[in-house]
């Protein structure tokens, strides 16, 4: 069984100001080595002007798992080594960091600069939504209109993910549920419905990515308000 560990939702943003010099820090999820690079470029190539884009990156989680960060220019040791370490330390897989500096006039020292890097990606995971990458099965499921809202209710209160709703003599649902969800909410359907209805898998996913928190209330993504 593939082990289950957070993942970046989506690519976020934070920003911190340290003695007048910006350290924009940049995380996306990315599934392989080709994935970061692409990334790394592609924020090199948006920050062109900065005085650094310091990147860091694992790519899996646990024991096998490839990690990588270098300097880009910065002290030895100063930048992509505390970013990684904050990586590491954050129990997140598949996730690239670009920390890029504008340098505002002011020499941080290398005690600064190791916190200035350290901190950048404290402040982007801080608001970074989460997903994880799971076995899930596609359902469709047929049911009278009488039935629509507390079958809605039973996939909310089973973590499910309402892909799409086609209303005809009947309707019919087609929703997303993790492999070890669908049974629970499978039996509770039935059970409310005493044995009329039942949902048929039609397709399932190894990995696929799903946010966490994201379903059971509407509105709620992972970021912290007001940050």
């Amino acid at each position: 069984m593939s082990t289950r560990y957070p993942i970046p939702a989506a690519q976020t943003r934070a920003e911190i100001e340290v003695k007048n010099s910006r350290f924009i820090a940049t995380a996306v999820p990315a599934f392989s080595v080709d994935e970061a690079k692409a990334f790394i470029k592609r924020i090199k190539d948006e920050f062109a002007d900065a005085s650094h884009n310091v990147p860091a990156y694992q790519i899996g989680f646990g024991a096998s798992v490839i990690a990588h960060c270098n300097d880009d220019g910065e002290p030895s040791g100063t930048a992509g080594r505390p970013m990684l370490a904050v990586i590491q330390g954050s129990g997140l897989g598949d996730i690239a960091v670009v920390v890029t500096r504008y340098f505002g006039g002011t020499k941080l020292g290398t005690g600064g600069l190791v916190r200035a890097y350290g901190d950048a990606v404290k402040a982007v995971l801080a608001v970074l939504p989460l997903a994880e990458k799971v076995p899930t099965h596609t359902v469709m499921l047929a049911l009278p209109y009488s039935h629509l809202d507390r079958v809605r209710l039973l996939v909310a209160a089973h973590n499910g993910r309402l892909l799409d709703e086609t209303f005809t003599a009947d309707i019919t649902l087609s929703v997303q549920f993790t492999v070890d969800q669908f049974p629970a909410f499978q039996a509770a359907l039935q059970e409310m419905t005493h044995g009329t209805l039942a949902a048929e898998i039609v397709e399932t996913n190894p990995e696929t990515i799903m946010p966490l928190g994201a379903f059971a209330t509407s509105g709620e993504d992972g970021r912290s308000a007001g940050s």
